[in-house]
C-alpha cells in the first residue's frame, strides 16, 4: 500500500499548518477511498522533534524518535509539506528538518507544497522559496501549491477579499490528486504517449529536410586561423 506523509511545522496542534496539514489528511483520504486506491497517510509534526533536530545538526546523530521520523520520509511514496511563513519564506525548523535528512531521502518523491501566513501578501513562498529549495533535493514537486492566508480560514483581513476561503478546499483537493496521480502505479498509461513519440519520430524521417538538417555546423576555430599557432 503506498504511503503519504504529512510534515508540518506548525508552533502547535492548533495553528493553522497543523489544521492545514488536517485539511490535506482528509482529502488524502477521501480520494483514496475506494479499494483499488487505498494509501496510508501519516502525520509528522516537527514541533516536537526541534531539540532533536538542532542536535542533529550539532552532533550530525539523530536521536531514535528523529532517526524513526527520518526513516518514515525515506520510505514514504509522497509526501505533503507544510510550513508557515516567517519572513516571506519558511520557518527555521521546516528548513532545519529538511537539512539533516539524507541528501538522497527525497530524491524522485511527488511533493505537495503548502504554506500558511496572515496575509495573501506571502502567497508567494511555495514558488520563491519552498519549490527551489525541493527541486534541489531532486524531489519532484506538483503544479498547484497551497497557500492559506487569514480568508481562507473563513475570517477577514484588511487587505484580502471577503470570500471567506471558498477556493481552499478545492485547491487542497486539486493538490492531493496530483499527488496521488504521481504515485508508483497511478500515472496516466504510456501507451498514449509511446505513440506519438513513435509518430512524431515517423513523421520526422518523412519529412522534407529543412536548412536546419543540412546545416554543417560550427567550424573549429583552429580550422578557420589555418592551423596557426
Amino acid at each position: 500500500m503506498p504511503t503519504i506523509v504529512i510534515i508540518h511545522a506548525g508552533m502547535s496542534e492548533e495553528s493553522s499548518t497543523a489544521n492545514l496539514a488536517s485539511r490535506f489528511r482528509s482529502a488524502l483520504e477521501d480520494a483514496s477511498a475506494a479499494p483499488a486506491s487505498r494509501i496510508e497517510v501519516r502525520t509528522i509534526a516537527l514541533r516536537p522533534l526541534a531539540h532533536a533536530i538542532t542536535d542533529h545538526a550539532l552532533t550530525g546523530f539523530p536521536n531514535e524518535r528523529l532517526a524513526e521520523a527520518q526513516k518514515t520520509v525515506m520510505s514514504a511514496d509522497g509526501i505533503v509539506a507544510l510550513t508557515p511563513t516567517y519572513q516571506a519564506s519558511y520557518s527555521g525548523l521546516f528548513k532545519s528538518f529538511f537539512d539533516v535528512l539524507d541528501p538522497d531521502a527525497l530524491r524522485g518523491k511527488p511533493v505537495a507544497l503548502g504554506a500558511t501566513g496572515g496575509t495573501p501578501r506571502h502567497s508567494l513562498v511555495t514558488e520563491v522559496a519552498m519549490r527551489p529549495l525541493f527541486t534541489y533535493q531532486h524531489a519532484d514537486p506538483v503544479p498547484t501549491a497551497v497557500y492559506a492566508a487569514t480568508e481562507d480560514w473563513g475570517a477577514h483581513a484588511h487587505d484580502s477579499d471577503p470570500s471567506g476561503g471558498d477556493g481552499l478546499s478545492r485547491r487542497i483537493r486539486r493538490a492531493s490528486q496530483e499527488l496521488l496521480s504521481r504515485l508508483p502505479g497511478r500515472g496516466p498509461t504510456r501507451a498514449a504517449g509511446e505513440q506519438t513519440t513513435r509518430a512524431a519520430t515517423l513523421d520526422a524521417h518523412t519529412k522534407a529536410p529543412t536548412e536546419a538538417d543540412t546545416w554543417p555546423g560550427f567550424v573549429e576555430f583552429e580550422e578557420l586561423m589555418g592551423g596557426i599557432e
